[in-house]
């Protein structure tokens, strides 16, 4: 059978007040033609589709409008799940007449797997559908402690306990699905896009503990599409729009699974086309050199973010110019040459290892290097000789 998964659609979100409204509602319609044009058998949307816990009505509009055209009147299920974005009561309302069309609403974490019967290929899911499962919606305090090490430990248990309940109903001759809304340890975060699950670290899950049996892991929170290191196949299908200047260059997709029971599951990364890009302009060449990219068309579709460096104040009047000449300007950052000065000044009063952890970001649009890269990194600076270590920024031993 075919699975689509899908995630982090924020409905109802904007970009520093700009409207996402029309790119949504194009991503539903290229949702939807894709779903029929891979003769998809089941949707998997896993949590977030909403931007907030009281969305627009024109986002609910577009939501249950893109239920429905999905499910085609029952021919195939769609499964919801809440994320922590949205609010879990007001997702499953519908739930008694969605489920008429074979639409599955989850919004509160329960320990009992769904079992479906895909009417198109005649198999049987065993689906673990768990909404983003903070210590209120589970209704229960996950330890006394307050050390982050300690809390996070017994909430990567407690989900793993849940999973192992709820997914001893797996059978070898049905098709076996595990779809969550959470953060997993070892995933990459788009910075600024992902709004924090939780204050620090301590709802963070290790991959393990949802690893008991599950032949697809499908998720939701983090942005960037990436598979998480795991026994069993876990994956982020990420936001179908870019929804941060930190996911600048970032290609957005949803996921098909092939799945027969007992097999590998085949895996497909399908590009999405219909939202607008985000771009980050750096202009050292100053207002001429914006200029010139305006008249070669460039990212004509886009919403930038442009950092521009003049020798001399940014007057209104250039500003108005410029946001008349692209629409989809956001952010002009104007950077003079003493503002340059205190910025070099700083980078030098910064440790190797914070230097390197801003390059990684702005070489990967966004992603933090692991602690391991990082020592790496320091080690092969301490092989240096004086001078190569002084070019790179180090004082001589």
């Amino acid at each position: 059978m075919r699975i689509l998964h899908t995630a982090d659609w924020h409905l109802g979100r904007t970009l520093e007040g700009r409207s996402r409204q029309a790119e949504q509602e194009a991503f539903v319609d290229e949702l939807v033609s894709i779903v029929r044009q891979e003769a998809v058998d089941l949707v998997l949307i896993a949590g977030d589709v909403y931007d907030s816990v009281n969305p627009p009505s024109a986002a609910e509009k577009l939501f249950y409008d893109a239920l429905s055209r999905l499910a085609e009147g029952g021919r195939r299920y769609v499964a919801v799940i809440a994320g922590n974005h949205d609010s879990p009561e007001r997702l499953a309302a519908a739930e008694p007449l969605a489920s008429r069309q074979g639409i599955v609403l989850r919004g509160l974490p329960a320990n009992a797997s769904l079992r479906l019967g895909i009417p198109s290929t005649g198999e049987e899911v065993v689906l673990y559908a768990l909404p983003y499962p903070s210590e209120s919606r589970l209704g229960e305090l996950l330890s006394q402690e307050a050390e982050e090490t300690v809390l996070r430990r017994a909430y990567s248990e407690r989900i793993g306990a849940l999973v192992r309940q709820a997914c001893s109903e797996f059978r070898k001759d049905t098709v076996n699905l595990l779809m969550s809304h959470l953060y997993v340890l070892g995933g990459a975060e788009s910075e600024g896009s992902e709004r924090p699950i939780q204050v620090g670290g301590a709802y963070t899950v290790d991959a393990a503990a949802l690893c008991a049996g599950a032949d697809y892991i499908a998720l939701g929170h983090l942005h960037r599409p990436q598979y998480i290191k795991a026994p069993a196949p876990v994956r982020y299908s990420g936001s179908p729009l870019a929804y941060s200047f930190s996911e600048a260059g970032q290609a957005k997709s949803v996921t098909i699974a092939d799945i027969t029971p007992g097999c590998k599951p085949v895996i497909t990364e399908l590009p999405l086309s219909s939202g607008r890009p985000l771009a980050e302009w750096t202009a050292k060449g100053g207002l001429a050199q914006v200029y010139e990219w305006l008249e070669e068309c460039r990212d004509a579709r886009a919403w930038i973010d442009l950092t521009l460096y003049m020798d001399e104040a940014l007057s209104m009047d250039q500003l108005q110019h410029l946001r008349k000449a692209h629409e989809g300007i956001i952010h002009i950052r104007p950077v003079y040459p003493e503002m340059q000065r205190e910025e070099e000044e700083m980078d030098r009063r910064l440790p190797v290892d914070e230097l390197f952890r801003r390059f990684y970001s702005r070489q990967t649009g966004g992603a933090q290097p692991d602690e391991e890269l990082v020592r790496l990194f320091l080690s092969m600076l301490q092989q240096q000789g004086p001078s190569e270590a002084a070019a790179a920024g180090e004082e001589p031993s």
